[in-house]
């Protein structure tokens, strides 16, 4: 499969290495405004095969006819978070950065998945859904699975346990209203609940949700990039081998969860064809509520859209 990067920044470029790494794709391409970026960084990561094993034409170019063919787009362009924005303060500047990147993918990769990973992030899934009319099941937001991972770390941190033992979901909105289910985790098969008590799982709720920002205003010129690469190289090895994995991903929600007509973090379960099911977990009234609320504040932002 031939998978188009476009941004070529930190988080791009992150994501095509590891995509050579795990040796998912024959072809990646790197796709950026800035001229050379993206043919020195392919070029950089070409020349890394040698030595760590992998055998992949890896192309950059300014021009988005480069994308023709690819099976994935993955879309990290647009400005990242400063210290003390939030994600939704990005909203109008990537919002025309993704509607260009979506007319292009549209044209030159009309059957390709999209993962998008663009913030505030459900409402440019949602952006890139309206703008390609692609099937929904092809256009899915990269946001849960990062979210239940920084989850995850700070549940193995508390309990003194391998993060490998941790399971659990993250839903709702990338943003500070997103919900982490206690009820849906564990470690080892043991409840959350058993292993810790309730004012420490909900200060370990709070750290998730301000996850990102946390990193942000340590690192003050950026945001973070090394994990959420991760995470979309996750999505994209369970779309390439067909593994039928059930990841929490931005999704296309028509009446599940009682929600209708947005992009939202919901488990779902990945393969070839991208989105195949949407998983509805039974939640207490006090996850609904808080389900409800955070998919609010999305439809908010998505009704700011120009579309």
């Amino acid at each position: 499969m031939k998978i188009t990067v476009v941004g070529a920044g930190q988080v791009g470029a992150t994501t095509a290495l590891r995509l050579a790494e795990k040796q998912l794709a024959r072809e990646i391409v790197l796709i950026d405004i800035v001229e050379g970026m993206p043919q020195g960084k392919a070029l950089d990561l070409a020349e890394s095969g040698p030595i760590s094993g992998y055998d992949i034409k890896i192309t950059g170019s300014n021009d988005y006819a480069a994308m023709a063919g690819s099976g994935i787009v993955i879309v990290t362009s647009g400005l990242p978070r400063k210290p003390g924005m939030s994600r939704d303060d990005l909203l109008k500047t990537n919002a025309d950065i993704i509607t260009g990147v979506s007319k292009a993918i549209k044209e030159h990769a009309p059957d390709s998945i999209v993962i998008t990973v663009t913030n505030p992030l459900d409402v440019m899934t949602y952006l890139t859904y309206k703008v390609t009319g692609f099937p929904s099941g092809r256009i899915i937001g990269m946001a849960g699975v990062l979210d239940t991972a920084r989850y995850r770390t700070f549940i193995a941190e508390a309990v003194g346990a391998s993060v490998k033992d941790v399971q659990a979901f993250v839903l709702g909105g990338h943003g500070d209203s997103m919900v982490p289910l206690p009820s849906y985790t564990s470690v080892a098969g043991i409840p959350l609940a058993e292993l810790l008590p309730a004012d420490t799982i909900e200060a370990l709720v709070n750290r998730a949700r301000n996850g990102g920002a946390e990193i942000v205003a340590l690192l003050k010129t950026g945001s973070a990039f090394y994990a959420p690469s991760a995470a979309v190289v996750e999505m994209v090895e369970s779309i390439v081998k067909d593994q039928k994995r059930i990841l929490p991903c931005t999704a296309f929600l028509g009446g599940q969860y009682g929600l209708n007509e947005l992009y939202f973090g919901v488990p779902c379960k990945l393969g070839k064809n991208g989105v195949e099911q949407i998983m509805e977990l039974k939640l207490d009234d006090a996850e609904k509520a808080a389900l409800h609320q955070s998919a609010q504040d999305v439809l908010e932002n998505i009704a700011k859209l120009a579309i």
